[in-house]
């Protein structure tokens, strides 16, 4: 039985992994080596079990090249990087590490409004530059976030965990999703409203959808303009649900105060040519919405434990896909 890993996870799930499937030969992949689209290719088309991260694209074309393939773990909640489609058909499983890294993204959306609203990377730097000679009234002026209305476009479970946070900031939580949330709404005064009129309203807007056909550029030009001077906008859903070059325009152009991501169209970003890079009202953060020692362990068990029952021969919790 052979095993490709495409990045080393935490020790906890390759231990689980070497623990159950005694027998079972591992390869990881090298942190120093690039994982091209061929190489992936090659070392996939002897392997029994795949586990692999958001960034690895396995496209039909990678499920095409494995002969034995029987599962795909996904080291993530997402798996719009998978066809799940030409999987399924293949008959193979594809699974995903769901409920575990809720809580982290949640506060690291917190991150990014405390860190926009309050320009803290801005001022880290100008301290850092030995630009700080005296207190003045206007230095590094930001926004107010208590009382302060926030709209939330998906109330799933990291969309109400973010909005959890913000009752203890006496704010005002709308929220847009394709159902409206009763328990939600009556648990923490949250108000369903249809996309414009809350793009309108809200004074921050984070974003909590999956990516899928309805989703992708679902903010464009339009929707950025509908959003107040001093709004500020967080994402850390996909990218892809950002269109980012009307974004890019509507930051220079200062329609909106700030802009906090933690994802992006192409990843990693290219830090010489993206003009993200170069804009003072945008915080940027490498992806790392559930990177805490407590979640990423989590996601290790538990993509180790839908690979090794796969393997096993029996059904792993975690199926997104139904042979």
């Amino acid at each position: 039985m052979k095993i490709f890993i495409t990045r080393e996870i935490l020790s906890e799930g390759i231990d689980l992994i070497r623990k159950e499937l005694p027998n079972a030969e591992i390869k990881i992949q090298s942190e120093a080596e690039i994982l091209t689209k061929n190489k992936l290719k090659r070392e996939i088309a002897d392997i029994d079990g795949l586990l692999c991260s958001l960034s690895d694209k396995i496209d039909g074309e990678v499920i095409s090249a494995a002969k034995n393939l029987k599962i795909i773990s996904n080291y993530a909640v997402g798996f719009d990087n998978i066809d799940i489609k030409f999987a399924t058909k293949k008959k193979i499983m594809v699974t995903n590490t769901p409920g575990v890294l809720t809580e982290a993204t949640a506060d690291i959306a917190w991150g990014l409004i405390f860190a926009t609203a309050r320009r803290l990377i801005e001022a880290d730097k100008y301290l850092r530059a030995g630009k700080w000679k005296r207190w003045t009234p206007t230095l590094l002026l930001g926004y107010d976030l208590y009382g302060k209305t926030l709209g939330i476009i998906g109330m799933g479970r990291i969309g109400s965990a973010v909005a959890r946070r913000a009752v203890g900031f006496n704010m005002q939580i709308i929220y847009f999703s394709r159902t409206p949330k009763p328990e939600i709404e009556k648990k923490l005064g949250a108000k369903f409203m249809d996309l414009t009129t809350l793009l309108k309203e809200a004074d921050i807007v984070s974003i909590h959808v999956p990516l899928t056909n309805e989703t992708k550029k679902m903010i464009g030009k339009k929707e950025l303009n509908l959003m107040k001077k001093t709004a500020i906008l967080i994402n850390t859903s996909r990218g892809s649900v950002i269109d980012e070059q009307a974004l890019i325009e509507v930051l220079k152009e200062k329609k909106i105060a700030a802009v906090g991501l933690d994802v992006y169209t192409r990843e990693p970003i290219d830090a010489e040519k993206n003009p993200l890079v170069r804009l003072e009202n945008v915080v940027l953060l490498p992806h790392i919405g559930s990177a805490t020692y407590e979640t990423r362990t989590k996601m290790a068990l538990i993509a180790a434990k839908n690979l090794i029952l796969a393997l096993k021969g029996e059904m792993p919790p975690n199926l997104v896909n139904q042979l």
